[in-house]
């Protein structure tokens, strides 16, 4: 199997090493092609305004000065041109894509890039606090497993998995459940100041309104200390919608 690793986070990010290890623990044929800087919160964005380059740095790892869903575009139809790869796998992401996270999402958005091309793709992300260690370790424990098992089964074209780890040692972890994408919304935390110029601006902060109680999400999973599997489909179409329009537009 050949194996794309991507992320939002950056080329030298310690969650994508880790999702390096996961992918060689699965297949020998494993490549990262990933953004050469950050790239949080920059959703399935491409850049058509200006060029990208891709800066070789070992025999099968790359950077692109761009975002996360240039580095999979690159990554299927540049580098592994040939041969395209088997699967996609994206992160692991410090910090949870949650609920509505999804739609900001650069870690989301790499593996929508790779279900766009053709290719099963996995999203991963790990929930963390800000000022403790990071358990990059229950993400490498449980991710193997989860993507054996749903390659084993396989899942539609038009569908994504986004994988959630708690913030938990592993011996923790209660399992993995699949679940409904939850409701969270970046809040209104914005911070206003003024730059060293006297000049006004407005910061968007890291709040977020969500609600862990509903039943059957991937916030309620998480939050009980389960990693949390949902399937995201590409096509948003809602068919109720469509159905009560219809008769309006006859």
């Amino acid at each position: 199997m050949r194996i794309l690793v991507s992320n939002d986070d950056g080329i030298h990010a310690p969650g994508i090493k880790v999702l390096e290890r996961v992918a060689r623990s699965l297949s020998k044929d494993v490549w990262v092609v990933a953004p050469e800087t950050e790239q949080s919160a920059v959703a399935h964005s491409l850049t058509l305004r200006q060029p990208l380059r891709i800066r070789q740095l070992s025999r099968r790892r790359f950077a692109v000065d761009g975002t996360p869903t240039d580095s999979v575009l690159l990554g299927i139809r540049h580098i592994l041109k040939d041969r395209p790869p088997n699967l996609v796998l994206s992160g692991i992401n410090r910090g949870a894509n949650l609920g509505e996270d999804v739609h900001y999402s650069g870690t989301v958005a790499a593996a929508v890039e790779g279900a766009l091309l053709g290719v099963p793709s996995i999203a991963f992300s790990l929930q963390y606090t800000p000022g403790h260690p990071v358990k990059w370790a229950t993400a490498e424990h449980f991710a193997p497993d989860i993507i054996r098992r749903a390659m084993a089964v396989g899942w539609a074209r038009d569908v994504l998995l986004n994988v959630n780890f708690p913030d938990l040692p592993q011996a923790q972890v209660s399992g993995i459940e699949i679940r409904r994408q939850g409701k969270r919304k970046l809040g209104d935390a914005l911070t206003e100041g003024l730059d060293p110029r006297g000049e006004p601006y407005l910061w968007i902060g890291a709040q977020r309104l969500e609600d862990r109680s509903l039943p059957g999400t991937d916030l309620e999973a998480v939050s009980q200390g389960a990693v949390a599997v949902v399937p995201l489909r590409i096509d948003l179409t809602d068919a109720a919608a469509m159905q009560r329009l219809a008769p309006v537009f006859a």
